[in-house]
């Protein structure tokens, strides 16, 4: 396994070049022994498809919905008002899975105020790219405006929406991961010149390649914003603050979704177009193709048959989880569940568990991010009345 702090290989638990790791979150409660009962509580409703959050300074809780809106919530716990935030959002192209989607909190918001976004644009009525926006959000909290546009643009679109995933995700080092789809065209995943069915590592602050990065040296400045490559649509990438490695869950084609660890430069194997070697879009190919890629690396976990369509990630920590603590918490939408992970010492997953609150309870499960204060937020996104969720050990 790699680390991501300088893209060569800590030992686990060290972050390379000197960089503090994330700090822990903070413990709600006592520390546990066992495995605790896990308490669901709702923090607010009447949202649409809410696509990610993001917890400020403050407490308040950024949301993003596909449909093109922003909300603002009091709180990150039960009863929160939701209000709408005011922002020009006329350019997101919002059709089937594509629209206002992955957000990150910056670091060092409560100087700067700033959110990144992930959305699908258009240029008048014709869609042209999915790009990375940086907001400054208003002191009352009640608009935004555009700081950076695009951080990065480029990422391809396709006009259906498919495979459009992108989530970016602060790693420990500050650099911003972002994992993006191969909006269903087969040579993608391959290609390095293009920005689809990768995990990118850019410089938060200017939009370009993080220092670092395995292809910093390529003559192409895209391929130098990548990280990971042969992805099929990535919906989630989470850090574990244990060690600073970086996971993606991505969905597979009719079996085969997969949680995979992250290698600086690595190959995950998905090519549906065979090399290049046959038209359109070839589903039938292995989600890691070990026989076309011997050198591409195997996933850490793998669904099988049926896919349970992965989402959002998140790592849990803090001593009030008890045994859960440095579990990988992964929402599906097909599944509509969310999955634990016991990750073992050479990053690979060695246990799944569902918890019944959440298995089939509330629908499709989207996004799934951890609060300062040890909660794990989980959104649903079965498209009206949708809703952000609080998961308390208990």
């Amino acid at each position: 396994m790699l680390g991501l702090a300088g893209c060569t290989a800590p030992e686990a638990g060290s972050v390379e070049g000197g960089a503090p790791s994330p700090p822990a979150a903070a413990p709600v409660g006592p520390a546990r022994t066992g495995t605790p009962q896990l308490q669901v509580s709702e923090v607010a409703g009447g949202l649409s498809h809410v696509w990610d959050v993001g917890v400020l300074p403050d407490g308040r809780v950024l949301v993003t919905q596909r449909d093109g809106r922003i909300a603002l919530l009091s709180s990150a716990r039960p009863g929160a008002t939701v209000t709408r935030v005011t922002a020009d959002v006329s350019d997101v192209f919002v059709r089937g899975e594509g629209g206002m989607m992955g957000m990150v909190v910056h670091p060092d918001f409560a100087q700067t105020r700033r959110f990144t976004t992930c959305q699908t644009h258009m240029q008048g009525s014709t869609p042209t790219d999915v790009r990375l926006v940086t907001w400054q959000l208003s002191t009352d909290g009640i608009s935004a405006s555009r700081v950076a546009d695009p951080l990065v643009g480029g990422m391809p679109i396709n006009q259906s929406g498919r495979h459009s995933g992108c989530r970016p995700t602060v790693g420990a080092d500050g650099a911003l991961l972002v994992g993006t789809g191969d909006t269903a065209r087969g040579t993608i995943p391959q290609d390095l010149t293009s920005l689809g069915g990768k995990v990118l590592r850019i410089d938060l602050a200017t939009g370009g390649p993080a220092p670092g990065n395995p292809f910093a040296d390529a003559g192409n400045p895209a391929q130098r914003l990548v990280l990971s490559y042969g992805h099929r649509n990535v919906q989630g990438v989470a850090v574990s603050p244990s060690t600073g490695w970086a996971y993606s869950a991505e969905h597979g084609p009719t079996t085969d979704d997969e949680v995979n660890l992250l290698r600086p430069g690595a190959n995950y194997g998905w090519d549906p177009s065979q090399g290049g070697t046959v038209g359109g879009y070839d589903e039938s190919v292995p989600m890691t193709d070990l026989k076309r890629f011997p050198d591409a690396v195997p996933a850490a976990w793998s669904s099988g048959s049926p896919v349970e369509a992965v989402s959002g990630a998140a790592f849990l920590s803090g001593p009030q989880w008890g045994d859960l603590d440095g579990a990988l918490a992964v929402g599906a939408l097909r599944g509509e569940k969310l999955l634990l992970m016991r990750v073992g010492s050479d990053g690979s997953v060695t246990e799944v568990t569902v918890p019944p609150p959440l298995d089939g309870a509330y629908g499709r499960l989207r996004a799934v991010r951890l609060a300062p204060d040890g909660a794990l937020l989980v959104s649903t996104s079965n498209g009206s009345d949708d809703r952000v969720l609080r998961i308390d050990p208990v």
